[in-house]
């Protein structure tokens, strides 16, 4: 793609380095930036920015917030016994948007994927391990990805925290095998939450 302007090339590689953006709507998203205001340039810009800026992990889940813990670790109406064990901030929505879920989160920030370099050590494995040893957690539900990368993850967890007094079950196998938590339905993910089975029961199949 030839491009007459050195900043609309530059602009539309930029766009194009997000996930699923080719070069094509890349130049769409440019040329919708060029024909729209000054102000809605800036907006945007500054909005971006807030992205990078303002934005941190809770220090208890490791759900993306604007302070020092997220609105779920602070609701007191929540039940802080049960842990939902998810992939990133996308699955959080996910489950959310089902409103059948009133415990508490744990994001790992990401999957076992030696093939991507990925291993236990960069996910927040340790942390959740330390929470179950420390307070009163009577339940880990495990809701990752029923993909392979998910697989394994569910397993090397499942093993961690195997030597603790604690509930392990896994969402129920409503999601097809090879199907991710953020695009499954709110309904088929609200009764595979609310049908979750004992982890172990899984490994027997």
């Amino acid at each position: 793609m030839e491009f007459t302007s050195k900043i609309i090339e530059q602009a539309v590689d930029a766009f194009a380095k997000l996930p699923g953006v080719g070069k094509k709507t890349s130049l769409r998203y440019v040329l919708s930036v060029i024909k729209g205001d000054e102000q809605q340039a800036k907006a945007l810009s500054d909005i971006i920015l807030k992205l990078k800026t303002d934005l941190r992990f809770c220090k208890k889940c490791f759900n993306i917030c604007e302070s020092e813990f997220c609105e779920i670790c602070l609701n007191p109406s929540r039940n802080e016994t049960i842990i939902c064990v998810v992939q990133d901030y996308r699955d959080v929505l996910a489950i959310e948007n089902t409103g059948l879920y009133k415990g508490h989160y744990h994001v790992l920030g990401g999957l076992i994927n030696p093939i991507e370099g990925i291993g236990p050590s960069q996910l927040n494995i340790e942390s959740l391990v330390n929470k179950i040893s420390t307070n009163n957690v009577s339940e880990v539900i495990l809701a990752l990805n029923t993909t392979m990368e998910g697989e394994t993850t569910s397993f090397f967890v499942f093993r961690k925290l195997a030597p603790y007094s604690v509930k392990l079950t896994a969402i129920a196998r409503g999601i097809a095998v090879g199907d991710e938590i953020e695009y499954t339905d709110e309904v088929t993910l609200g009764r595979s939450i609310a049908n979750r089975v004992p982890f172990d029961s899984l490994l027997k199949k």
